[in-house]
């Protein structure tokens, strides 16, 4: 399943809506990627599947300042 590590983002359902109102289920799936981060705190990189709203925000902040605001641990 793609789920963020960081922010917890998963796949959404709901309904994809014709123009005659017809309905059939669907799912919107995050933009997860795999990258290697560099953990400044512990000074080796880590592997992460990571969406990239949360990858924009690595640049910003760093891995460790980000895992205590969204209270994650990594394995």
């Amino acid at each position: 399943m793609a789920k963020c590590a960081l922010t917890g983002k998963s796949i959404m359902n709901g309904h994809k809506v014709s123009h005659s109102n017809i309905k059939t289920k669907k799912k919107w799936r995050p933009n997860v990627q795999t990258k290697r981060v560099y953990d400044i705190e512990t000074g080796r990189f880590v592997r992460v599947k990571i969406s990239t709203s949360a990858i924009r925000t690595l640049n910003k902040k760093s891995l460790s300042q980000l895992l205590r605001e969204n209270k994650v641990e990594l394995a």
